[in-house]
């Protein structure tokens, strides 16, 4: 029985990377480029701010009732499934936006995109519990790395193409848009083709150990994992005050090209892809938080980089330094979050991280979509102005809050040096508090 187990759970990782591999793809042709489109819409800058942060909110407020909706569809499959299949849907009225609402398109493609995100999100708790059940906690490191990093490759490759498609079409740019999400939403299905065939395990009923939402909630800064929401939900808020505007700098203010654009967010691509590998063994040797706690130091400069040069070639290199380090801070943080978490509550511990983050990104955005317009111009552009008041802010966080997490499980203690080289110490050591 336990090997019949075995292969079913060696055959799902399998189907989940071909999942991932096709999630990607829907992200390639997306994630980039919704912005674009809401630029092609004549967004404002304003509206830009909305765009990514009602979705965030909302998204964060459904994550609460993720657990609950897990809870009556029987089983984590019974809510993926159905709600993987209707964010396959969305985007068909997403790219009819410019042929049935010419004069409002902006204020549909944010009402669309949110109920993209909102249905999307409702899957990621149950998501996120069913894969720490798969995937043994030795090599979560390796096994997500490696997934993620085809995913990467993936997404940068349909990025490329999306990119290519919407220069071919520049002067009928409506058109490539709605090539590009028509082929979204053709990869999302065949993601939710191969995640039906994903092998459940079954849950522990433990009731004991379970605990409500709102108690969990309620003592969030007394937990090892409550402090870790906290702080990466912080890094999130100062991160998203620049995040969406990036895409809004480059093109409406420095009017790059769409293969300009595709250039240099390609870079970041290709850098996370690079260091996907480099992370998940010094994650499962060292331990998420060491990794956390040295890319967390790098996190205040990739946007003040943004401020040394309008240079296409120079943008590129600090799109490289900000793939290295995203790589590793969202590989270790997702996966420090299966680690701190306890089956019992798994899913509905995921679903608080996820709109703690959400609710982080949506003020974030608001924020910065405020400031945007009001802020004195001190770098030639007033966005370059935000995105030092981003970097400022990510300093700040880390130095105060960074601190206050700790590893959960055993690892060897290293220094910096033979953190970086993968070596632990001859004698190892517990590092950990819990």
């Amino acid at each position: 029985m336990k090997v019949f187990s075995k292969h079913k759970i060696k055959n799902s990782l399998k189907l989940s990377v071909l999942d991932g591999i096709s999630f990607s793809a829907m992200a390639g042709l997306t994630q980039n480029y919704i912005t674009p489109f809401a630029l092609a819409l004549k967004a404002t800058t304003s509206q830009i701010g909305l765009l990514a942060s009602i979705p965030n909110l909302t998204m964060a407020v459904s994550q609460l009732t993720a657990p609950a909706f897990t809870e009556r569809a029987g089983s984590r499959k019974g809510l993926i499934l159905p709600m993987v299949l209707m964010h396959a849907l969305m985007w068909g009225p997403i790219l009819l936006i410019p042929y049935l609402f010419p004069t409002a398109g902006v204020w549909w493609l944010i009402v669309f995109i949110t109920l993209s995100t909102v249905i999307g999100g409702l899957a990621n708790p149950a998501w996120g519990s069913l894969m720490a059940d798969l995937v043994p906690g030795e090599m979560r490191g390796r096994y997500f790395s490696f997934r993620g990093r085809i995913m990467v490759l993936v997404t940068m490759a349909f990025s490329l193409i999306a990119g290519a498609v919407l220069q071919f079409y520049t002067d009928k740019v409506f058109i490539g848009f709605t090539i590009i999400f028509g082929g979204a939403l053709l990869s999302r299905l065949l993601s939710l083709y191969f995640l039906s065939g994903m092998y459940e395990p079954a849950v522990s009923q433990n009731a004991e150990k379970k605990q409500s939402l709102l108690h969990l909630a309620k003592h969030l800064g007394s937990s090892n994992l409550g402090r870790f929401t906290l702080y990466v939900s912080l890094i999130m808020f100062a991160t998203s005050i620049a995040g969406p505007f990036f895409s809004v700098y480059m093109l409406r203010d420095l009017k790059f090209s769409y293969a300009t654009y595709v250039m240099i967010t390609t870079a970041h691509a290709i850098s996370n892809v690079a260091f996907q590998t480099f992370w998940g063994r010094r994650a499962d040797r060292a331990g998420n938080i060491k990794v956390i706690r040295f890319v967390s130091c790098l996190l205040p400069f990739i946007p003040l980089l943004w401020l040394g040069s309008y240079n296409m070639f120079y943008l590129m290199g600090a799109e490289v330094f900000s793939g290295m380090t995203w790589a590793g801070f969202n590989l270790a943080a997702s996966n420090f979050v299966y680690d701190a978490s306890d089956q019992e509550n798994r899913t509905k511990q995921i679903a608080l991280f996820n709109a703690f983050n959400g609710v982080a990104v949506c003020l974030g955005a608001l924020l910065g979509g405020y400031l945007a317009p009001h802020l004195p111009v001190l770098f030639d552009y007033n966005i370059r102005t935000l995105f030092m008041i981003s970097g400022l802010t990510r300093g700040l966080i880390v130095i105060v809050f960074l601190r206050i997490i700790f590893e959960v499980r055993h690892v060897p203690k290293m220094n910096l040096y033979q953190f970086l080289l993968g070596r632990p110490v001859p004698e190892e050591m517990p590092d950990n508090k819990k």
